[in-house]
């Protein structure tokens, strides 16, 4: 299995540096770990390929921080957590595109497992909810339909993040993906898997046809459009496993 990045997110450090640790035994795993009040900039720094999320009884944050994810990074998977495993909750998981939905206190060992399975692009929603995998794909197939209906994918819509217009700003200045990781302090690797998206948001075939796009609606110009939120974390503000 190739690398996967891992992004844990809950608002009690101590958990979240735990699971870390705990999951540092597969040697698979990147690993990092943010508080809920950054994670928007700690993906668009980080470009995770999964992110655990604590599902934050009672007021049920996560559910929306989910709901971010899966419209502005459709590839991002995203494993919702909860101290409490609720039949009522499912539902509301499945319609804000989690792929799995397990009890914080879940093995490690399991949760590799399900990271993995994710990662493979099925859906190992709880089996204590839906009796077999192949009805749990279905259904939450019909409830990401339904979202998709809902998401603008033509149109003068921008539904380009901050980070990826910046990013498009560098492109349509002529920088290459080397130059722009220079520039932002992200990897290469990082600013590619921003273009793959910003391709797909856009529906175009390429760099060229996206920064066309994009500048024919008013969405960039070309210009660098910097702002102090999407300047590089500083070291230490976020633990790197």
């Amino acid at each position: 299995m190739e690398q996967v990045k891992v992004l844990v997110v809950d608002k009690q450090i101590f958990y979240r540096r735990g699971l870390c640790h705990a999951l540092s035994r597969e040697v698979e795993f990147e690993l990092f770990d943010s508080e809920p009040s950054k994670l928007m900039l700690a993906i668009e720094n980080e470009m995770p390929d999964l992110v655990l999320l604590d599902i934050d009884h009672p007021s049920l944050s996560g559910l929306g921080h989910c709901q971010l994810i899966s419209y502005h990074f459709p590839t991002i998977k995203t494993i919702l957590l909860t101290p409490i495993i609720n039949g009522g909750e499912l539902i509301d998981v499945i319609k804000n595109g989690a792929v799995a939905y397990l009890s914080k206190n879940t093995a490690a060992e399991e949760l590799s497992r399900v990271i993995r399975q994710s990662m493979k692009g099925e859906y190992p929603i709880s089996d204590s909810f839906i009796a077999t995998p192949k009805a749990a794909e279905q259904i939450l197939k019909e409830f990401q339909d339904i979202m998709l209906m809902r998401r603008p994918i033509h149109g003068e819509h921008n539904h380009l993040t901050a980070r990826e217009t910046q990013i498009l700003n560098h492109i349509a200045g002529g920088k290459t993906n080397k130059q722009i990781a220079n520039v932002l302090n992200i990897s290469e690797q990082t600013v590619k898997n921003h273009v793959s998206n910003i391709l797909r948001k856009l529906n175009a075939d390429d760099r060229a046809h996206a920064v066309a796009r994009a500048m024919h609606n008013g969405w960039i110009t070309g210009i660098d459009e910097l702002s102090s939120w999407l300047m590089p974390v500083p070291v230490g503000s976020m633990a790197r496993t």
